[in-house]
């Protein structure tokens, strides 16, 4: 009896739970899809591609401590899944949509972009019980993935083009994408903000009236907000820079008294 129960136990251990790792290899099938739609010439269908990704992404992690399903297995498949959807397909995207002309520069920045976004993982895996949650350290994958993707839509929706573009802000931000992934400049990670517990009745205005904006104007909207979410991370590390020097000075002004 006592045999068979540490069998049982241990079949247990040696189980993976399904339902959040299935969000994962859908985010992983999304993102290899966005692969296979760049190479064959489809740069509109590979950023939607990106995107759907990005939301099978967020859905997994959330789903797996809803139901405390959290494991070591699911972290490191959900970064390994990550490195192919937020790292390589933005990539390959990047490079054959708009870097493919600047030849050894266009390269070399999409592979440092896929460089960064392997480090960035790692370093977070690495880092994911001693850093504070309210804040991400260094620009999240899906965040950087997203703004690639976006531009990639933007483009469309403004010019009507589905083909390549050849301009050199995408191979300057490319390259600032691939710093702030590894920096330390800090992002707000809003794990903390608690949706299912009751707001003010304005808060559900304002998010009413978000989705209306982005249901008018999904492409222009998703990538100004991508953008705005890129440049907080900056702007924060200047306030917190600040509030900390300001605290610092505080207290040395205390001590001389």
């Amino acid at each position: 009896m006592i045999r068979r129960r540490k069998k049982k136990r241990d079949k247990r251990r040696r189980g993976i739970y399904i339902l959040p790792n299935l969000f994962t290899t859908a985010s992983l099938f999304s993102g290899f899809y966005s692969i296979i739609s760049a190479i064959g010439g489809h740069y509109y269908t590979a950023a939607v591609a990106i995107l759907i990704s990005c939301v099978f992404d967020m859905l997994d992690g959330r789903i797996a401590r809803w139901t405390r399903t959290t494991s070591r297995f699911g972290l490191e498949y959900d970064s390994l899944s990550d490195l192919v959807a937020f790292g390589v397909a933005p990539a390959i995207l990047a490079f054959l949509w708009a870097l493919q002309p600047y030849r050894r520069l266009g390269w070399l920045a999409a592979f440092l972009y896929v460089a960064t976004c392997a480090l960035r993982l790692a370093r977070f895996n690495t880092q994911v019980n001693n850093i504070d949650s309210r804040y991400f350290n260094g620009l999240p994958c899906p965040s950087a993935a997203a703004l690639v993707s976006t531009s990639v839509l933007l483009h469309h929706e403004l010019s009507g083009n589905t083909g390549t573009f050849q301009h050199p802000g995408v191979l300057i931000m490319i390259y600032i994408l691939s710093y702030l992934m590894v920096s330390a400049v800090p992002y707000h990670s809003f794990k903390s903000s608690q949706i299912f517990q009751k707001k003010p009745f304005h808060v559900l205005v304002a998010a009413i009236l978000l989705i209306m904006v982005i249901a008018m104007e999904p492409h222009i909207t998703l990538f100004i907000l991508t953008a705005l979410y890129v440049a907080s991370g900056p702007v924060l590390f200047v306030a917190l820079y600040r509030r900390r020097k300001a605290e610092k000075l505080l207290a040395e002004q205390g001590q001389t008294h």
